[in-house]
């Protein structure tokens, strides 16, 4: 059975390949071809595999009159305009649950760095000095720690620090009735009131842009710690490095930048850019280069959930095509 052809943009796990072509699709390998090639062949294909490198606009969309599917190894659709594939009954496909778990846990071993002063602590005993009252850490336990938004990757989170004795609240503005044996439903006013800790786990939509900002940090009554595992344009990087200075802001884990190109495989490196040296310089700035979700066990977890949506969504087709 031929169900067509599926490029594959980026590189993912084998796993999807070896699926899908089990499935009946014939798949071809562009993930060294430059943009270029990969555009003046497109209109041949009924499947696309991609994660960030380019952006499936409308104008792209609208010559492809053979696509059937997007398979997006990640979580974010920013990329894809995934309205238009609404309208064109073109599926679209991501796995949150394939890098959940990997998200989680990186979020919870920034945090505990970040508490327990293990970046200058370990900086330090490499260069031979031996200090332990400065680097006295605080404990997670009887803290609250309040998530902005809860999705897959904020209940994850919320499962980890469930054995901290911590008390995890969230927020998030697109649900409702959303508490369960892990964390509460609160409103943004009793999150800013009693979070110790502050956890985004927004998701990609514009409106969600400098949600963190110089107001926003004003009016979280506590200092605080704050962690962005979500998008970079999720904080206002100028306004977080204020709090900073002024104590408001009493650490943050940051695994992802605002400076950060679409494709999420970059960043800006401009010297005058004073926000990012100060965070580049600062003690208490745990930064990583956008790989919370980036382990090798979520490397397979991701292709493989991909795999199984889209075998779930083909196989009513091929049966109806069948009888």
């Amino acid at each position: 059975m031929n169900l067509g052809k599926v490029i594959f943009i980026d590189s993912v796990h084998t796993i999807l390949w070896e699926r899908l072509t089990k499935l009946g699709w014939i798949c071809d390998d562009c993930t060294k071809s430059n943009p270029t090639e990969i555009f003046k062949k497109l209109n041949e294909y009924t499947g696309i595999v991609i994660r960030s490198r380019f952006q499936l606009n409308q104008e792209i969309l609208s010559s492809l009159p053979n696509l059937k599917f997007i398979a997006r190894a990640g979580s974010g659709l920013e990329n894809i305009d995934t309205e238009y594939c609404h309208r064109k009954k073109i599926q679209v496909f991501s796995s949150p649950e394939g890098n959940r778990d990997s998200v989680a846990e990186h979020a919870l071993g920034m945090l505990l760095m970040l508490q327990n002063n293990l970046k200058r602590a370990d900086s330090e005993v490499r260069n031979g000095l031996w200090k332990r009252t400065e680097n006295r850490g605080h404990e997670l336990k009887e803290k609250t720690i309040g998530l902005i938004g809860y999705g897959v990757m904020a209940k994850a989170f919320a499962q980890r620090l469930n054995g901290f004795g911590v008390e995890l609240i969230a927020f998030d503005k697109y649900k409702k009735n959303y508490s369960d044996t892990f964390t509460k439903e609160v409103s943004l006013e009793t999150l800013l009131k009693k979070s110790d800790v502050i956890s985004i786990h927004a998701n990609y939509l514009p409106e969600n842009k400098y949600i963190i900002n110089a107001s926003f940090i004003e009016q979280v009554e506590k200092p605080f710690i704050l962690i962005n595992t979500a998008r970079g344009f999720n904080v206002n990087t100028a306004d977080l490095v204020s709090g900073l200075k002024s104590g408001k802001i009493k650490g943050a884990c940051l695994d992802v930048l605002e400076y950060e190109s679409a494709s999420f495989e970059s960043f800006s490196t401009k010297k005058d850019n004073n926000a990012l040296e100060y965070l580049k310089k600062s003690s208490n700035v745990i930064l990583s280069p956008h790989i919370a979700g980036w382990t090798h066990e979520s490397h397979f977890k991701l292709s493989n959930v991909l795999a199984e949506k889209i075998e779930k969504w083909i196989t009513p087709e091929v049966l109806k095509n069948e009888t």
